[in-house]
């Protein structure tokens, strides 16, 4: 990621960058202590995040670095939450309903807690109870930025092979599938780094499980619109040797286990989300 400088003088450009990069979280960290860590956030999102008449860009990778490193220091007390245990999982945070807790653990719901949205960017948290599951979803020309704020949680996600792979399978219920490259498949624990995905890479194509309670932090840039072409589509990933075998389809770069065959469905029926109130400090907008 990183190019490697010989020169003396390579090496100060790339000093003064970190140097100036690191000001502007210091700056806007040094105001959320007279603030507020989320206030904080939402001064560097409204100035990241300025829309054009083509829409809004693409953050700078000067800018992603200082919003990650912003999103580095907030946890769950700033965002008005208390870190759910394993031996209390209602899967909702500090908002959690005294008669949720008698419903079975298959049954409790994901809580959406909405902070802040506008046509640029969306600051929102999602709490898990213990292996509930957002499905394999996209983000059409999106950036978006998670931060784990408690527990832990397993992330699965695909970018699409370049150019298109697409293959139409055979039978009565025939579909469309897309091959896609795998990205990411590993379990974030908190307290860890702020992770980043793109419109064609990062993994764009992602699935939450709650490995166990948890809490995530999302900043999506711009936010879903159905009418700007960035409607939330669901997948369903097939193995790659499901479709390439009958359609001879070799791999270039990577093994086997690195791809998979992705299908449009349609929003699962066992997707169970709530809306919640978000209880942490107010936004001065």
């Amino acid at each position: 990621m990183f190019t490697k400088f010989q020169k003396a003088s390579d090496k100060a450009w790339i000093f003064l960058q970190h140097k100036a990069n690191s000001s502007v979280f210091l700056r806007y960290l040094s105001m959320s202590k007279k603030s507020s860590k989320v206030q904080a956030l939402y001064d560097l999102c409204n100035k990241t995040f300025t829309p054009s008449a083509s829409g809004t860009p693409p953050p700078s990778s000067k800018a992603v670095q200082s919003l990650s490193s912003l999103l580095d220091t907030v946890g769950p007390a700033d965002v008005g939450l208390k870190e759910e245990h394993s031996d209390d999982d209602r899967g909702h945070g500090f908002f959690g309903l005294t008669e949720l807790n008698r419903v079975a653990r298959w049954a409790q719901p994901i809580t959406y807690l909405d902070i802040y949205e506008c046509d640029s960017f969306t600051m929102c948290i999602f709490c898990f109870p213990t292996s509930a599951v957002i499905p394999l979803h996209d983000h059409p020309r999106m950036t978006v930025f998670s931060k784990v704020l408690y527990g832990s949680l397993h992330v699965k996600a695909y970018d699409w092979v370049e150019p298109a792979q697409i293959q139409e399978s055979k039978g009565p219920s025939s579909f469309p599938v897309r091959l896609a490259k795998l990205a990411v498949d590993k379990v974030l624990t908190a307290p860890c780094g702020t992770t980043v995905l793109y419109e064609k890479s990062g993994g764009n194509l992602h699935c939450f499980t709650a490995v166990t309670p948890c809490a995530v932090l999302d900043i999506l840039s711009p936010p879903y619109r159905e009418e700007a072409g960035r409607k939330c589509t669901y997948y369903h990933d097939y193995p790659y040797s499901t479709f390439s075998a009958r359609n001879g389809t070799e791999i270039i770069n990577g093994k086997e286990e690195d791809y998979a065959w992705l299908a449009e469905i349609e929003t699962p029926d066992d997707l169970y989300m709530r809306q919640g109130k978000y209880a942490g400090p107010a936004i001065q907008v």
